[in-house]
Protein backbone atom coordinates (compact mmCIF):
# COMPACT_ATOMS: atom_id res chain seq x y z
CA UNK A 1 0.00 0.00 0.00
CA UNK A 2 2.53 2.58 1.11
CA UNK A 3 4.82 1.50 -2.29
CA UNK A 4 1.96 1.66 -5.03
CA UNK A 5 -0.45 3.56 -3.62
CA UNK A 6 0.74 6.17 -1.28
CA UNK A 7 3.88 7.38 -2.01
CA UNK A 8 3.32 7.40 -5.69
CA UNK A 9 0.52 10.02 -4.94
CA UNK A 10 2.22 12.65 -3.18
CA UNK A 11 1.59 10.90 0.44
CA UNK A 12 5.73 12.14 1.60
CA UNK A 13 4.82 12.94 5.79
CA UNK A 14 7.02 10.17 6.95
CA UNK A 15 5.12 9.87 10.43
CA UNK A 16 1.95 9.47 8.06
CA UNK A 17 3.56 6.44 5.97
CA UNK A 18 4.36 4.89 9.35
CA UNK A 19 1.13 5.55 10.97
CA UNK A 20 -0.68 3.75 7.87
CA UNK A 21 1.62 1.00 7.53
CA UNK A 22 1.41 0.05 11.00
CA UNK A 23 -2.55 0.31 11.40
CA UNK A 24 -3.55 -2.93 10.05
CA UNK A 25 -6.77 -1.95 7.22
CA UNK A 26 -7.91 -5.31 7.25
CA UNK A 27 -8.90 -4.76 10.71
CA UNK A 28 -11.48 -2.57 10.05
CA UNK A 29 -13.30 -4.08 7.50
CA UNK A 30 -15.84 -7.09 7.27
CA UNK A 31 -14.49 -10.63 6.48
CA UNK A 32 -15.01 -10.85 3.54
CA UNK A 33 -13.29 -7.63 2.43
CA UNK A 34 -10.28 -8.70 4.59
CA UNK A 35 -8.01 -10.07 1.34
CA UNK A 36 -8.62 -6.98 -1.06
CA UNK A 37 -8.47 -4.68 2.50
CA UNK A 38 -5.08 -2.73 0.61
CA UNK A 39 -6.51 -2.23 -2.75
CA UNK A 40 -6.83 1.43 -3.93
CA UNK A 41 -10.56 2.02 -3.79
CA UNK A 42 -13.22 2.98 -1.07
CA UNK A 43 -14.35 -0.37 0.48
CA UNK A 44 -18.27 -1.11 1.75
CA UNK A 45 -19.08 -1.18 5.32
CA UNK A 46 -22.91 -1.01 4.85
CA UNK A 47 -24.92 -0.96 1.94
CA UNK A 48 -23.96 2.83 1.72
CA UNK A 49 -20.98 3.73 3.41
CA UNK A 50 -17.74 3.46 2.45
CA UNK A 51 -14.40 3.09 4.11
CA UNK A 52 -11.94 5.83 1.87
CA UNK A 53 -9.33 4.54 -0.25
CA UNK A 54 -6.14 4.95 1.30
CA UNK A 55 -4.81 7.30 -1.21
CA UNK A 56 -7.61 9.55 -0.10
CA UNK A 57 -7.15 8.86 3.30
CA UNK A 58 -3.36 9.48 3.77
CA UNK A 59 -3.48 12.87 1.75
CA UNK A 60 -6.58 14.36 3.83
CA UNK A 61 -4.77 13.32 6.94
CA UNK A 62 -1.20 14.57 5.44
CA UNK A 63 -2.74 18.05 4.19
CA UNK A 64 -4.62 18.80 8.09
CA UNK A 65 -0.90 18.52 8.93
CA UNK A 66 -1.59 16.60 12.55
CA UNK A 67 0.25 17.68 15.30
CA UNK A 68 1.38 15.30 18.31
CA UNK A 69 -1.19 16.45 21.08
CA UNK A 70 -3.58 18.20 18.68
CA UNK A 71 -7.54 17.18 19.35
CA UNK A 72 -8.85 16.03 16.31
CA UNK A 73 -12.76 15.14 15.44
CA UNK A 74 -13.42 12.63 13.12
CA UNK A 75 -16.98 12.78 11.55
CA UNK A 76 -18.60 9.26 10.42
CA UNK A 77 -15.45 7.49 11.81
CA UNK A 78 -17.29 4.43 10.12
CA UNK A 79 -15.04 1.18 11.44
CA UNK A 80 -12.70 3.35 13.15
CA UNK A 81 -10.03 3.60 10.39
CA UNK A 82 -9.01 7.11 10.15
CA UNK A 83 -9.70 7.50 13.85
CA UNK A 84 -6.95 4.79 14.44
CA UNK A 85 -4.24 6.03 12.38
CA UNK A 86 -4.73 9.87 13.58
CA UNK A 87 -4.44 8.25 17.27
CA UNK A 88 -0.88 6.54 15.95
CA UNK A 89 -0.05 10.07 15.16
CA UNK A 90 -0.17 10.96 18.62
CA UNK A 91 -3.75 12.85 18.48
CA UNK A 92 -6.81 12.66 21.24
CA UNK A 93 -9.69 11.70 19.01
CA UNK A 94 -13.53 12.20 19.24
CA UNK A 95 -14.99 9.34 16.65
CA UNK A 96 -18.22 10.44 15.82
CA UNK A 97 -20.72 7.90 14.22
CA UNK A 98 -24.48 7.81 14.09
CA UNK A 99 -25.11 4.01 12.26
CA UNK A 100 -25.17 1.93 15.45
CA UNK A 101 -23.85 -1.17 13.73
CA UNK A 102 -20.64 0.80 12.86
CA UNK A 103 -20.16 2.65 16.39
CA UNK A 104 -20.21 -1.03 18.15
CA UNK A 105 -18.17 -1.55 15.38
CA UNK A 106 -15.58 0.93 15.88
CA UNK A 107 -15.47 0.77 19.43
CA UNK A 108 -14.88 -3.15 18.84
CA UNK A 109 -11.67 -2.10 16.62
CA UNK A 110 -10.55 1.00 18.22
CA UNK A 111 -10.52 -1.12 21.89
CA UNK A 112 -7.51 -2.33 21.49
CA UNK A 113 -5.68 1.07 21.84
CA UNK A 114 -6.42 0.85 25.16
CA UNK A 115 -4.87 4.07 26.43
CA UNK A 116 -7.68 6.38 26.14
CA UNK A 117 -6.60 7.97 22.61
CA UNK A 118 -9.68 7.79 21.42
CA UNK A 119 -13.41 8.44 22.53
CA UNK A 120 -16.37 6.46 20.07
CA UNK A 121 -19.18 8.62 20.23
CA UNK A 122 -22.76 8.26 18.92
CA UNK A 123 -24.65 11.51 17.08
CA UNK A 124 -25.59 13.29 14.32
CA UNK A 125 -23.07 14.15 12.50
CA UNK A 126 -23.56 17.51 11.60
CA UNK A 127 -23.63 18.50 14.46
CA UNK A 128 -20.45 17.70 15.35
CA UNK A 129 -19.29 17.39 18.95
CA UNK A 130 -19.66 20.84 20.26
CA UNK A 131 -19.09 19.55 24.18
CA UNK A 132 -15.58 18.13 23.38
CA UNK A 133 -14.52 21.65 21.49
CA UNK A 134 -12.76 23.09 20.01
CA UNK A 135 -10.40 20.83 17.62
CA UNK A 136 -7.34 21.38 16.11
CA UNK A 137 -8.38 18.99 13.00
CA UNK A 138 -11.43 17.87 11.91
CA UNK A 139 -11.54 14.89 9.43
CA UNK A 140 -14.93 14.27 7.37
CA UNK A 141 -14.55 10.63 6.34
CA UNK A 142 -16.63 10.55 3.11
CA UNK A 143 -17.67 12.91 0.87
CA UNK A 144 -20.26 15.67 1.45
CA UNK A 145 -22.49 18.13 -0.87
CA UNK A 146 -21.58 21.19 1.81
CA UNK A 147 -19.70 21.12 5.13
CA UNK A 148 -22.32 22.28 8.24
CA UNK A 149 -21.52 25.81 9.70
CA UNK A 150 -21.83 23.67 13.29
CA UNK A 151 -18.64 21.75 12.17
CA UNK A 152 -16.58 24.92 11.20
CA UNK A 153 -17.61 26.39 14.30
CA UNK A 154 -15.92 23.46 16.47
CA UNK A 155 -12.67 24.29 14.97
CA UNK A 156 -9.60 25.76 17.34
CA UNK A 157 -8.45 29.08 16.24
CA UNK A 158 -6.13 28.00 13.72
CA UNK A 159 -7.84 24.54 13.18
CA UNK A 160 -8.14 22.53 9.78
CA UNK A 161 -10.97 20.55 8.36
CA UNK A 162 -10.48 18.27 5.51
CA UNK A 163 -13.50 16.30 3.47
CA UNK A 164 -13.90 15.64 -0.39
CA UNK A 165 -16.71 18.29 -1.44
CA UNK A 166 -19.55 16.52 -4.57
CA UNK A 167 -21.73 19.10 -4.86
CA UNK A 168 -23.00 17.38 -8.24
CA UNK A 169 -22.85 14.76 -10.00
CA UNK A 170 -19.26 14.90 -11.39
CA UNK A 171 -15.79 13.94 -9.48
CA UNK A 172 -15.29 15.08 -6.15
CA UNK A 173 -12.31 17.81 -5.08
CA UNK A 174 -10.80 17.31 -1.55
CA UNK A 175 -10.47 20.41 -0.11
CA UNK A 176 -8.73 21.88 3.05
CA UNK A 177 -10.35 23.71 5.29
CA UNK A 178 -8.58 26.39 7.87
CA UNK A 179 -9.62 28.59 10.83
CA UNK A 180 -7.73 32.39 11.43
CA UNK A 181 -9.62 33.54 13.91
CA UNK A 182 -12.74 34.07 12.79
CA UNK A 183 -12.18 34.09 8.94
CA UNK A 184 -11.71 30.60 7.27
CA UNK A 185 -10.57 29.98 3.70
CA UNK A 186 -10.28 26.36 1.51
CA UNK A 187 -8.10 24.98 -1.08
CA UNK A 188 -8.63 22.47 -3.41
CA UNK A 189 -6.49 19.67 -2.94
CA UNK A 190 -6.79 17.26 -5.80
CA UNK A 191 -9.76 15.56 -7.16
CA UNK A 192 -11.27 12.67 -5.76
CA UNK A 193 -14.15 9.73 -6.80
CA UNK A 194 -14.82 9.08 -2.78
CA UNK A 195 -18.77 8.34 -2.37
CA UNK A 196 -20.58 11.35 -0.55
CA UNK A 197 -22.46 10.36 2.66
CA UNK A 198 -26.33 9.01 2.06
CA UNK A 199 -28.40 11.66 1.70
CA UNK A 200 -30.59 9.59 5.08
CA UNK A 201 -27.86 11.29 6.88
CA UNK A 202 -29.06 15.16 7.09
CA UNK A 203 -26.96 18.30 7.15
CA UNK A 204 -24.71 17.47 4.58
CA UNK A 205 -26.92 17.96 1.48
CA UNK A 206 -27.28 21.23 -0.66
CA UNK A 207 -30.88 22.65 -1.24
CA UNK A 208 -32.47 21.73 -3.95
CA UNK A 209 -31.89 24.23 -6.85
CA UNK A 210 -28.60 25.33 -5.65
CA UNK A 211 -25.89 25.94 -8.23
CA UNK A 212 -22.61 25.20 -7.39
Amino acid sequence: MVESQLTPNQVHDPAVIAAMAAVPREAFVGESLRAVAYLDEDLALSADRYLLEPMVLGRLIQEAAPRPGDRALVVGCGTGYGAAILARLGLSVVALECDPDLVAAARANLAPLGDGRVEVVAGALAEGRAQAAPFDVILLAAAVEQVPDALLAQLAGDGRLVTVLRPGAGIGKAMLMERAGETFSRRILFDAATPRLPARIPGFSLAAGFVF
